[in-house]
């Protein structure tokens, strides 16, 4: 399957933003996912963790600087939020439905991705097998978001589109990549 690029816009504020730029590309071929996030820009400007020497599962990952990704099964109301943190932490929470039944994903026990943070670009990119929670030939739609810590403590939400009056990345409608 194709490769699918895709460019994140801010949740739209009063507050002045940093310049940056996040952009980036998914792909599923079978059931293997890869994807890669890049952040560019004022990253001075950004709250990013160091990467840790032991990463691990961690829960609220959004309150810093995190890349996230919601896998939702065509035509049905489960999805899943993967949280994935410049430090290397992350967690996968599946839902039944929209906030609904939100319970941490067991099929996984790790999650390594690659980070690269260079003064004015930051990387991640994963690879996995979507094996575990999804079969191959299920559709899916994918929402691409990260939230940004500045270093003031502001917060900004980036997501494909924003379809709420707050910026919710939970909104199914805001789903728009097909694989």
């Amino acid at each position: 399957m194709n490769k699918q690029k895709f460019s994140l816009q801010p949740f739209p504020t009063d507050k002045s933003l940093p310049n940056l730029q996040i952009t980036g590309n998914i792909r599923r071929y079978g059931n293997q996912l890869s994807l890669c996030y890049t952040l560019s820009g004022d990253l001075e400007e950004i709250a990013i963790a160091p990467l840790s020497n032991t990463p691990q599962r961690k829960h609220e990952l959004w309150e810093d600087t995190c890349f996230e990704f919601f896998l939702g099964i065509k035509n049905s109301q489960q999805y899943w939020e993967f949280n994935l943190s410049p430090a290397g932490h992350w967690n996968i929470y599946r839902f039944n439905g929209y906030r609904q039944g939100m319970q941490e994903e067991t099929a996984f026990t790790t999650l390594p991705f690659i980070v690269q943070n260079q003064s004015d670009t930051f990387v991640l990119a994963l690879n996995m097998d979507l094996s575990g929670i999804v079969l191959e030939e299920q559709g899916l739609e994918v929402a691409m978001t990260t939230v940004i810590k500045h270093r003031d403590g502001e917060v900004s939400y980036w997501a494909l589109t924003h379809q709420g009056k707050e910026a919710d990345f939970h909104l199914r409608d805001s789903f728009m990549i097909e694989l």
